[in-house]
């Protein structure tokens, strides 16, 4: 009976597909670690099912920003499986355009779709990507971004740490710095803002220890929070798992297991690897994180404001 209470909780609060025609609101377009799920090459128990069955498939981590009242929406990273997410979104608001991508860091799954934008395929034209100045450097000065650049399929915006910059009048947003290996560039998180509400969305992180912010003082500031959890648990991985460190989701529910009831059921995982049993319905980890109060991403899902 609790574990059914959460898990009508999470439908109620998190996984409503109705969209809005009056107010902005957030789409989870991917859920996936950079790789989507399941994962090339990958012969072990955790895949065997996903390539089995398509319906198990689960596209790259992704979220969309959609204004109905001014007919605009952005996404949050440019992923591999950007195709098939940018159709998904069309299917639900009716628009073909993006009025603009907003990058977190340049790790393969968050920034390599924008290779579509590009004249082999969209051709598209001046379209905006917001980015940080390691970000915007990186694609300048390397090919094929570059020519995204030069050919003007693409614009850069330089967007500056931990200060609002207006989508349009209706939604703001907020980059925010975030330790991860960032051997191109920086990575960045983000606060949206719609109608007095927010949004943080934060992919990728190293440790929350690393960060000079307190993810729990940051949780009961906003209204919903989509957190990093690219891996369950340790041991997860048959390697040391301290080379690409992240957050356990044990870890992370241990962390924030001191919040209140309401404040816990803001959190909501994503960014799961290939390996990682949230992307099992009905899966042991699945219940744990419900039975616990808190919640995991789901694609096609959308966050009212």
């Amino acid at each position: 009976m609790y574990r059914f209470l959460f898990f009508l909780i999470f439908i109620s609060c998190i996984s409503k597909n109705e969209i809005s025609k009056e107010n902005p609101y957030v789409m989870i377009l991917g859920v996936a670690q950079d790789a989507g799920y399941p994962q090339i090459n990958c012969k072990k128990k955790c895949c065997e099912s996903a390539w089995k069955n398509i319906n198990f498939h689960k596209m790259t981590s992704c979220i969309a920003i959609v204004d109905p009242i001014k007919r605009q929406q952005w996404i949050i990273d440019a992923t591999p499986d950007i195709k098939n997410q940018l159709q998904l979104l069309k299917s639900k608001t009716g628009m073909d355009q993006i009025d603009g991508v907003l990058l977190t860091h340049a790790h393969i799954g968050h920034y390599t779709g924008l290779i579509h934008f590009g004249r082999e395929v969209m051709g598209s034209k001046k379209t905006p990507v917001f980015v940080m100045p390691r970000m915007k450097s990186f694609l300048e000065k390397n090919g094929p971004w570059s020519q995204l650049v030069e050919l003007e399929n693409i614009t850069l915006s330089k967007l500056k740490s931990d200060s609002i910059f207006n989508l349009n009048r209706n939604v703001k947003i907020t980059p925010i710095l975030v330790p991860h290996r960032d051997e191109f560039s920086e990575t960045i998180g983000y606060k949206i803002y719609i109608n007095k509400k927010s949004l943080l969305f934060i992919p990728d992180i190293d440790k929350w220890e690393k960060w000079e912010i307190d993810i729990i003082d940051l949780i009961e500031e906003v209204d919903y929070a989509f957190l990093d959890g690219t891996f369950y648990k340790n041991g997860e991985l048959n390697r040391d798992m301290s080379e690409i460190p992240h957050p356990f989701i044990e870890e992370s529910m241990g962390l924030l297991s001191t919040l209140s009831m309401k404040d816990k059921r803001k959190v909501n995982f994503i960014h799961f690897n290939h390996t990682n049993p949230l992307l099992i319905e009905g899966s042991l980890a699945q219940k744990e994180v419900l039975s616990k109060g808190f919640n995991f991403a789901k694609e096609g899902a959308v966050i009212s404001f």
